[in-house]
């Protein structure tokens, strides 16, 4: 069987997978959110049935059981459709990286599962946490390899031919311009290109600010430490909360928790105030990466609309955490706080991708700098 590069169904089926394990994520988030992670208390098996043979009528017989069972054949279903979709690459795929990447997303969605099995028969949180941080970089790998797919990113050069291209491009546009040997388009647009591709880097550094955000966050859920402090935007109403034992033991009398159970700990309050100074420094690094794109970039590029995007998320992800707090905890939005931090982690890794492939407008910059008062030596 011929291999290539452009495989449209291929890249359709990724999507579709991404979309998927997205999708999982959510129903993951539910299930936590509620807290009935040990409502089905065997793994593989469900109350002894196999998996995929338990008796609808047996899905309500106690609370949680539902959501706790849709999951794993969610997570099943996700783990089929990586599977077809890593045989795909190998068999379709001309580019040997990608097809290991492929590989990889199989290992990593086997790997997955066996996490999720542990975490019910082994009754540790820590499975829980890691198993959680593994579902959002296996849902970055699945739009990494949606976007490996795509006619964008087979059509787009290389970052070294762009940058060569421009290179070239410049040097004739200087070539013909010699009234300005200091400033010229040559020098602006180069400095304009190496300043753009400085973005990626940036882009980098926020995208694993996320992800340990969003560690936090799971660390916070699977301890039971998301209410840990009831109030937003003050804690206690102070800037910060005391943590000694006996404002903890008055923060557990008061709490409004109606269904904690585990007792609040000084841990999960610093751990807290942890999670919301770095949501607002995420919040502020996003800002300052999107002026810094737009001012590189044209409007209408990719790097532009998904750092608009990204912008967005992230402040819909800092609303429903102040929400999640302010409904107690509802399930739905601190569901939807998860989907968003999945979608926020995704963008950033897409930035990261994308940015080196597209050409910098780098005009505005040479316009500027061309537009300075030259000195009078430069005119005569």
């Amino acid at each position: 069987m011929r291999r290539s590069s452009n495989n449209p169904w291929l890249h359709r089926f990724a999507v579709l997978t991404a979309v998927a394990t997205l999708f999982l994520i959510c129903v993951g988030g539910v299930v936590t959110s509620k807290g009935v992670g040990m409502a089905v208390p065997d793994w593989p098996t469900t109350y002894g049935y196999t998996m995929f043979f338990f008796p609808f009528s047996k899905w309500f017989a106690n609370y949680g059981v539902f959501y706790e069972h849709s999951h794993r054949l969610v997570a099943s279903g996700v783990g089929f459709l990586t599977t077809i979709l890593a045989v795909w690459l190998c068999v379709k795929e001309e580019r040997r990286w990608l097809r290991w990447i492929g590989v990889v997303a199989f290992v990593g969605v086997c790997l997955q599962g066996v996490l999720g099995g542990l975490r019910v028969t082994q009754l540790k949180d820590e499975i829980g946490i890691f198993h959680a941080a593994l579902a959002q970089l296996f849902f970055v790998l699945m739009c990494a390899i949606a976007l490996f797919t795509s006619r964008w990113w087979i059509n787009s050069p290389e970052p070294t031919a762009l940058m060569a291209k421009r290179q070239r491009t410049a040097a004739v546009q200087d070539a013909s311009r010699p009234e300005f040997p200091m400033v010229g388009t040559a020098r602006c647009a180069v400095r304009g290109h190496r300043s753009a591709m400085t973005l990626p880097t940036g882009f980098l550094g926020i995208t694993c600010l996320i992800f340990v955000q969003l560690v936090i966050g799971a660390t916070m859920r699977h301890q039971h430490a998301g209410l840990a402090i009831p109030d937003f935007p003050s804690a206690y109403g102070k800037l910060w909360p005391a943590t000694d034992s006996g404002s903890i033991a008055h923060y557990n009398r008061i709490r409004l928790e109606s269904t904690g159970a585990y007792p609040i700990t000084a841990s999960g309050v610093v751990l807290q105030m942890v999670h919301r100074i770095l949501a607002f420094t995420i919040l502020g690094a996003i800002y300052f990466a999107g002026v810094k794109t737009l001012r590189r970039f044209s409007a209408n590029s990719v790097p532009a609309r998904l750092a608009l995007l990204w912008l967005a998320l992230v402040t819909i992800q800092l609303g429903l955490g102040a929400a999640t707090i302010w409904t107690n905890k509802s399930a739905d939005i601190a569901t939807a706080h998860v989907a968003v931090g999945a979608l926020s982690l995704a963008t950033g890794a897409m930035l990261v991708l994308t940015t080196p492939r597209c050409i910098p407008d780098a005009r505005p910059f040479a316009e500027r700098t061309l537009a300075r008062p030259q000195p009078a030596s430069a005119t005569v």
